[in-house]
């Protein structure tokens, strides 16, 4: 995933586009804590970090228009491609974008998001990068801030040993295991929406690992 963000690295005018685009949050902090009213109604909202390109999260909001859906990504480059495929689609009420680090993640919601998808999440495999690790303790205690009522996790990866580090991080937060699958394409694909890294994966014969997590507060 790394590879591809810093090919796409110098898309010309991707700043100009995403700092002109209706479907970009340009000033979140301002948001904070009245993202229903930013939406207009009461519905949930689901939160995908790291959205890269923007397939799993736009399928979802054709698939789901009662949910409203917003995708971080911090990359120029990356977002302005969703932001192609959105405006392809035409007007999508229920979806919204924002440029920002997830570090500053908490920073910008208050107690309102319902779920939250980790899709193929950067592993940071070196020991002295685990706090950039979206599943780290570190980054745990920032979501905190942001559920609205009990904390609701999807994610998935192909990365095993990431996958076995978020399980066990998962578990030592209190968090409780509501579903888990070692190898996704072959367990249930019911209502299961790839995002652009998941097919190539697949496509390749890689294994798809999946959690579902869920902690009350």
């Amino acid at each position: 995933m790394f590879g591809d963000k810093m090919r796409l690295k110098n898309v010309k005018g991707a700043s100009t586009r995403i700092a002109s685009s209706p479907i970009i949050i340009q000033n979140p902090i301002e948001f904070k804590g009245k993202y229903k009213d930013l939406f207009g109604n009461d519905n949930p909202i689901y939160l995908e970090i790291g959205m890269g390109k923007g397939d799993f999260i736009i399928q979802n909001a054709l698939k789901y228009p009662n949910i409203n859906f917003i995708g971080i990504e911090k990359y120029d480059s990356v977002i302005v491609r969703a932001l192609d495929k959105i405006e392809a689609y035409g007007k999508l009420d229920n979806l919204k974008l924002i440029r920002i680090d997830a570090l500053n993640i908490n920073q910008i919601f208050n107690h309102e998001i319902s779920l939250m998808y980790l899709n193929f999440s950067d592993p940071w495999p070196k020991n002295r990068h685990e706090h950039r690790r979206l599943t780290s303790r570190n980054f745990l205690e920032k979501y905190d801030d942001i559920f609205l009522n009990n904390n609701h996790i999807i994610q998935k990866t192909d990365n095993r040993h990431f996958f076995e580090y978020s399980l066990i991080s998962y578990v030592n937060y209190n968090y409780k295991i509501e579903a888990l699958s070692l190898n996704l394409y072959q367990d249930d694909l019911k209502d299961n929406i790839a995002s652009e890294y998941e097919k190539k994966f697949v496509a390749k014969g890689v294994n798809i690992y999946k959690i579902e997590v869920f902690k009350e507060n």
